[in-house]
């Protein structure tokens, strides 16, 4: 049986974020989702080495590789009209419901088992969907830090509104990502050497 699993995963590079704004870099879905990869693994190392941690760092990466697979079906919905109110956020939370299961219903029955968890929310992965989730907030921080960078000032109400939502992230691993590893992302290419 043939299965369009990764034909539809492969459209992830077509789907742009940051729809509503003026983007020097543009960024898509696939980019995104492996930068949300690296630092939700990190945040995951973080939390065992420093913080007394039990978490799978590996497995926190994975979800993250997956966690907008779902916009290949839906496109990306920008943050203004997504949580505009209530009732659109519950909405679309029933959208993005409902696009996992539908790409979950292309993966073959052979692998199901393996695929299970990245599409339908399982509560035994719920600390490392909370890491994704902060590792989601900081690369949207880290693109504003970028584009403002850039001279592009059309991000800096986000930069601000992004900024206040990752300091009031209760997770340590956080804080401790943002200290060490945000202040190089305002520097240019020659004065990191």
């Amino acid at each position: 049986m043939m299965s369009h699993f990764f034909a539809y995963l492969s459209r992830m590079k077509f789907i742009q974020r940051w729809g509503m704004m003026h983007n020097t870099y543009p960024e898509n879905v696939q980019e995104h989702s492996l930068q949300v990869a690296m630092i939700a693994h990190a945040l995951a190392v973080i939390r065992n080495r420093l913080f007394g941690g039990n978490v799978n760092p590996e497995r926190t990466a994975v979800l993250a590789l997956y966690h907008d697979a779902g916009e290949v079906l839906t496109g990306d919905l920008p943050a203004p009209i997504k949580y505009f109110n209530p009732e659109i956020k519950t909405a679309y939370k029933a959208i993005e419901a409902a696009s996992a299961r539908k790409l979950f219903s292309m993966v073959p029955d052979s692998l199901k088992a393996d695929y299970e968890a990245l599409f339908l929310t399982k509560d035994q992965d719920r600390i490392h969907r909370d890491l994704v989730a902060a590792a989601d907030k900081l690369c949207a921080y880290l693109k504003c830090l970028e584009e403002i960078g850039a001279g592009n000032q059309e991000f800096s109400k986000a930069e601000k509104a992004l900024i206040a939502m990752v300091e009031e992230l209760d997770l340590p691993e956080v804080r401790y990502f943002v200290e060490t590893f945000v202040p190089s992302f305002k520097l240019t290419l020659d004065e990191l050497d």
